[in-house]
């Protein structure tokens, strides 16, 4: 009988720890019970493990009990790694230590392993991340980056699967990961009929439309920061990037690069997200069409405007106002 372990982390933990838990002991059973109905023998034993007896949550109003402790386990073959608080390199060890170095140790001895939100912080202080992709919440990415400049972060994705790794985004699309495990362990049929018990999208595949840009600005070039604030009061306007580089007195070159390494993205691209940004929340809140829309964030090209649109949200102008825009939707029913 293969082995999976869900994980109960002993510090950092938060309401969002205890909801994957849940959610992937639910689906994981339900997915064994429905394989056993089909007449096929139960081949995965599901087991939580942590380094203590019991762990609380929310000030003491949900407290967990681990079925074994993590030492018990001396091989499995899946580790579904929750999310915590941990947000940075220093928090990572807190309370943790012993369960880091028991996931590296496993995926060593041949264990897949598959984090969850910002589970991904956990699993990238074993190292077995560097060099690999991975996903993360949107709101993590800066924070994740900074702390494991090793590993290639692609926030865009809803999954990645790399090396027997998985990830996902973040926050409930954790619900996606595990179908997409359940297909991987037992097969497609069992996992359609999971998104059926549970009322899971089986659609989603990126996370782009839900990302809400803000830029980086935890940075000390003066220069870029002026630049990015003078983007951000006149994206409406024509700026072209060597209009910022010389009014800010720098070579063109020097611009780019400068604001690469503060940023982690070109000012061409900073521009365009801003511009991006602005016409979503006019679409989700407004009654403009598209069009008008367009001219406001300052493209006067429709297809331009719409390939922009669509590389950073996944979805056209039209789709993401039906889908946001509540009274355009109830409209159009």
């Amino acid at each position: 009988m293969k082995h999976i372990t869900i994980l109960i982390p002993d510090g950092q933990v938060n309401m969002g720890t205890i909801a994957t838990i849940i959610g992937a002991i639910e689906i994981f059973n339900e997915a064994n019970t429905y394989w056993e109905k089909r007449g096929k023998k139960v081949n995965y034993k599901i087991q939580t493990a942590g380094i203590s007896k019991k762990v609380s949550f929310s000030n003491g109003v949900i407290m967990l009990q681990p079925d074994v402790h993590l030492s018990e386990i001396k091989k499995t073959d899946l580790i579904i790694v929750p999310p915590s608080n941990i947000r940075n390199d220093t928090d990572i060890f807190k309370g943790n230590k012993a369960i880091i170095h028991w996931i590296e140790k496993q995926y060593m001895l041949g264990a897949e392993v598959a984090s969850m939100c910002s589970g991904i912080f956990m699993l990238a202080a074993t190292g077995i991340l560097n060099g690999k992709t991975c996903s993360a919440h949107w709101a993590h990415a800066e924070t994740f980056r900074n702390a494991f400049p090793d590993v290639h972060l692609k926030e865009d994705k809803l999954i990645t699967a790399e090396s027997g790794i998985y990830t996902n985004g973040g926050a409930y699309s954790f619900l996606n990961l595990l179908i997409f495990l359940i297909e991987k362990y037992y097969d497609k049929q069992t996992a359609i009929y999971c998104t059926k018990m549970f009322q899971i999208d089986i659609e989603r595949n990126a996370q782009s439309s839900f990302v809400i840009f803000s830029g980086q600005k935890k940075h000390q070039d003066d220069d870029i920061l002026r630049a990015q604030s003078y983007i951000e009061k006149n994206y409406q306007n024509k700026i072209s990037i060597e209009f910022l580089a010389n009014k800010f007195s720098i070579g063109r070159r020097n611009f780019d690069r400068r604001f690469i390494k503060a940023t982690g993205i070109t000012p061409l691209d900073y521009l365009q997200r801003v511009k991006i940004e602005a016409a979503k929340k006019s679409l989700e809140s407004t009654r403009k069409t598209v069009n008008e829309v367009m001219y406001d964030v300052g493209y006067n090209d429709q297809k331009a405007f719409r390939e922009v649109f669509n590389r950073l949200t996944g979805m056209s102008p039209v789709d993401y106002k039906f889908k946001y825009n509540r009274e355009y939707e109830t409209k159009n029913l």
